[in-house]
């Protein structure tokens, strides 16, 4: 028996002794790996995060150099059948809170260094209910489980002595987490493009899809750019923030667009892993156009304070079974929370 399974029943042989106000407080430190300093924990897995290369007080502790975009979501009711969303139903128009950024926490790193890119929204309903997501533009998870993700980074830190992530780790994590090879394949014949706006972004989890009726329907999305795909050119690889400057200059000359599509699952496809991709036979269907036409600098910007946390969802969408969900959750929630009181405390000029 493991401690883990071993602290709740006496947890609840104090309960009876201390009361209810004791077995929550006992409750809370166990659910944030308090008493289980074994366990992985929100805490545990942002402090891993955090300890970077280049990382600041007051910003995020992954994808932290990043811009706020602002736009709207114009649906067009071919998803209304399977989600009783509001967002989904024919001719609505839907306000977009954004924000585009490379991964890691350095937000200093120069943009052409950083192979993945994100993209978070915040539609925000005309009765005031809130759906957001964040994206990224690669196909699977590297993982399929949070400690996975955890042993990742461990494994990845680079030496100080080199600089670079010690091959035995390297090694001892890919033995232990077969998955990661595939992940692995594509970075290798990854090539990066000239710009956010080209790029597709997929939700990677599967979700689920409620319709009118209570059914469930699962699911994963992806923002697919209508912008044609462009290659890095040379003279990005010389401009460490290419990417910034490229969005602004689009922008200013008129709206950028991608096309929402769903993927709908079929009998058997997994729903709990996502480093596992579905067929390509699978049906799609498209909700809708994401409309953007502004940017704005993440320093005091609208996006600055959101917390994309991928389970705010509105009636109509539900979290799936995946158990990196519930990881990113409280891992967003953590780190929202630290660099708030980072500001506040004056310790950073900037609230990312």
């Amino acid at each position: 028996m493991t401690q883990s399974t071993t602290i709740l029943p006496r947890i609840l042989r104090l309960a009876l002794v201390g009361g209810i106000p004791l077995l929550l407080a006992l409750l809370f430190l166990w659910a944030g790996g308090w008493l289980a300093p074994q366990r992985l924990s929100a805490d545990k897995l942002v402090n891993t995060l955090q300890h970077g290369p280049g990382e600041k007080p007051g910003f995020r502790r992954n994808h932290a150099k990043g811009l706020c975009v602002t736009g709207e979501f114009e649906a067009n009711g071919n998803v209304s059948s399977l989600s009783r969303a509001a967002l989904f139903a024919a001719a609505t128009t839907t306000p977009v809170t954004g924000r585009f950024a490379i991964a890691g926490g350095n937000a200093g790193a120069p943009d052409y260094a950083v192979p993945i890119r994100s993209m978070a929204l915040a539609f925000t309903t005309a009765s005031g209910q809130q759906w957001r997501t964040g994206m990224n533009a690669m196909p699977f998870f590297p993982v399929a489980t949070p400690q996975g993700f955890y042993d990742q980074l461990v494994a990845s830190k680079p030496d100080p002595a080199t600089g670079k992530p010690d091959p035995q780790k390297m090694q001892a994590f890919a033995a232990a987490h077969p998955e990661a090879k595939a992940f692995g394949a594509w970075v290798k014949q990854y090539v990066p493009s000239a710009s956010w706006a080209v790029d597709r972004y997929n939700s990677l989890n599967a979700f689920r899809l409620i319709d009118k009726s209570g059914q469930s329907h699962l699911v994963r999305w992806s923002m697919v750019p209508q912008q044609a795909w462009q290659a890095i050119s040379p003279q990005d690889k010389q401009n460490k923030d290419f990417l910034q400057q490229d969005l602004e200059k689009r922008l200013a000359q008129g709206p950028l667009k991608w096309d929402l599509v769903f993927t709908v699952a079929a009998q058997g496809d997994i729903s709990n892993d996502a480093s596992k991709v579905w067929p390509a036979d699978r049906q799609t269907l498209t909700a809708g156009t994401l409309v953007l036409n502004r940017t704005v600098p993440q320093e005091g910007g609208p996006c600055n304070n959101i917390n994309y946390d991928p389970l705010i969802l509105p009636d109509g969408i539900a979290a799936s079974d995946d158990p990196l969900l519930n990881a990113r959750s409280a891992a967003y929630a953590k780190s929202y929370n630290r660099r708030t009181q980072e500001e506040a405390h004056g310790t950073s000029g900037a609230n990312l």
